[in-house]
C-alpha cells in the first residue's frame, strides 16, 4: 500500500508532527532516554531552522508542535534526531531491527485557538493516558514553560501564548486555566485531520495539495491512552 502524501507547506507554518515506535513498542524506558532524545531536538532545530512550540515525550512516541520557517529542512531535522536516536539506543539496549514506526506524521494548524488547542492536547496526553493526575506533574513536556515559567532549552514561545495577557504571571495564569479547564476540540481531529483549522483554512490547503481531510465518523470517542 502506497504511503500517504506529507503535507509540508513552503511558506511559514506550524504543524503538529508525531512520531512513534515501531508497532507502538516503548522506546524511551527511562528519564535518561527521554533526557537523550530531548537534547538532540535542542542540538539540531537551529540548524534546520524548526522552532518548538510545544511538545511532549511519551514512552512509546513523541508530539511536538514545529513552526517552520521558510529555510527550513523539516525532513532533514526529523531524520537527523530520530537516526541518531535510534543509534543511541541499539548501543544501549542491543537492540536489531526498525525503531520508529514509518515516517513521522505531520498536519498543519492554523494559528489563533487552534494553536493553543493542539498545544493543550499535546501537554494532556500524559493526564490522559493515566500516567500522571496533572500535566504539570510530567517532566517531559512544554506544559511547565507556559504555565509557571519554568527554564526550558527546547521551546520557543508560541506567539498565540503572548496574546494571553501582557503580563506574564497572568499569562501563566490563563494558560493553566485554558489547558485545566477550558473545552478542547474533537481529539480525533487533532489525531486524524491533515489541516487543523477553520472551514476556509481547510478548504485552501485542500485546493492547494488536492488532498482532502479524512472524513471523520461521529460516534463514541476513542479511549485515550498513551498511544495517542
Amino acid at each position: 500500500m502506497p504511503r500517504t502524501r506529507r503535507i509540508i507547506p513552503i511558506e511559514e507554518a506550524a504543524l503538529h508532527i508525531v512520531c512513534r515506535g515501531n508497532n507502538r513498542q516503548r522506546i524511551f524506558y527511562d528519564d535518561g532516554d527521554k533526557l537523550k532524545y530531548y537534547a538532540l531536538l535542542c542540538e539540531l532545530k537551529h540548524e534546520n531552522g524548526v522552532d518548538i512550540l510545544n511538545y511532549c515525550i511519551m514512552d512509546n512516541h513523541v508530539h511536538s508542535i514545529s513552526y517552520l520557517r521558510s529555510e527550513n529542512n523539516l525532513s532533514k531535522f526529523m531524520k537527523q534526531v530520530n537516526l541518531s536516536y535510534f543509534h543511541y539506543y541499539k548501543k544501549k539496549y542491543g537492540y536489531c531491527g526498525h525503531l520508529w514506526q514509518n515516517r513521522f506524521r505531520s498536519n498543519i494548524i492554523e494559528y489563533d485557538r487552534y494553536l493553543l488547542q493542539c498545544g493543550k492536547y499535546i501537554e494532556l496526553n500524559p493526564v490522559r493516558a493515566g500516567m500522571v493526575n496533572s500535566p504539570g506533574e510530567y517532566l517531559f513536556s512544554s506544559y511547565n514553560y507556559y504555565s509557571n515559567g519554568k527554564p526550558d532549552s527546547l521551546v520557543t514561545t508560541s506567539p498565540v501564548y503572548r496574546g494571553l495577557s501582557d503580563s506574564p504571571s497572568a499569562r501563566q495564569k490563563n494558560y493553566i486555566n485554558f489547558v485545566i479547564n477550558g473545552s478542547i476540540i474533537n481529539s480525533t481531529v487533532i489525531a486524524k485531520n491533515l489541516y487543523i483549522g477553520s472551514p476556509e483554512f481547510i478548504a485552501m490547503y485542500q485546493e492547494r495539495f488536492k488532498i482532502k481531510n479524512p472524513r471523520i465518523v461521529k460516534g463514541r470517542p476513542p479511549k485515550e491512552s498513551q498511544e495517542k
